[in-house]
């Protein structure tokens, strides 16, 4: 009998590309090994070059889908990404906070998508009120990258000396952990900061910036990957490390699909288990 793998669970939106959204954080997380279960607070109408239409999930669908799925399953870890609404927002806030007979869950990563990376608007201003006054506190780490760090402290977040200035004013704000990503800076930076018995400690993580076009959904696969990470009983740091080179490798392994920004290659894992099988059946 095989073991029962972690379950992640993702609450974010659908994109029908595939790049980012529940169906790219469902792909991201049978490459950790871990059984995905998803729900949806949004529907999108968007391609590789660009979200054209957002349309949020009726509130009180999104909330019992939740109760729902925690009441059938044991979850290990929890991805949040697009809200969508303030009222989606509220809801995810309601769950999360509820302590009867279910006890807090485990491994919370908050994901505070705000935007598409062509711009569209995924998250009103309501909404990002109650994220940054409620849902921040609720989560084991958040992960903005650089334009959402500088959005939610009102900060300059351009380097390395910005990213840490803002990590502590968002400790002020609520959050326990945070990783600013900087994927989209010269040099590919991340900083891990969080709170210890020390006071604030901080790790950089860096690589060299790729020049690829299969970045569309970086951001989801970076934070999905922590949440499997911690799921697996992973520590901050490690966890931290391995989803950056996660996600390094799906940049390097992408396709040039469609016409914009293409996805990463979030099962590039696959293509080399296939690979070093055929190698062995040559020999």
């Amino acid at each position: 009998m095989t073991d029962t793998p972690a379950i992640v669970l993702t609450i974010a939106g659908f994109d029908p590309s595939s790049g980012a959204g529940v169906t790219a954080d469902i792909k991201t997380i049978a490459a950790h090994g871990c059984y995905g279960i998803a729900c949806v607070t949004g529907l999108t109408v968007q391609s590789t070059a660009g979200v054209c239409r957002m349309v949020a999930t009726d509130p009180e669908m999104v909330k019992e889908t939740l109760d729902e799925l925690a009441g059938d399953m044991a979850i290990a870890g929890v991805h949040i990404g697009m809200l969508g609404s303030a009222a989606v927002a509220r809801k995810v806030v309601e769950f999360l906070g509820e302590s009867s007979g279910r006890g807090k869950l485990p491994n919370i990563v908050l994901d505070p998508v705000l935007k598409s990376s062509s711009g569209a608007d995924l998250l009103d201003g309501a909404g990002t009120k109650v994220l940054i006054e409620e849902l921040m506190s609720l989560a084991d780490v958040i992960t903005p990258n650089v334009d959402e760090a500088a959005e939610f402290t009102g900060m300059p977040v351009s380097n390395l000396s910005e990213m840490r200035a803002a990590a502590h004013r968002l400790h002020k704000m609520g959050a326990a952990a945070v990783v600013i990503t900087g994927g989209h800076l010269e040099k590919a930076v991340d900083l891990l900061s969080f709170r210890s018995a020390q006071g604030v400690e901080q790790e950089v993580f860096k690589t060299e910036k790729l020049r690829s076009n299969s970045t569309h959904g970086t951001g989801c696969a970076f934070s999905t990957s922590m949440a499997c990470h911690l799921a697996l009983d992973r520590g901050l740091a490690e966890a931290t490390l391995l989803a950056k080179t996660y996600v390094t490798a799906a940049i390097a392994a992408g396709h040039p699909l469609g016409r914009g920004n293409g996805p990463v290659n979030h099962l590039y894992r696959m293509n080399q288990q296939r690979r070093a099988v055929a190698s062995g059946s040559e020999l």
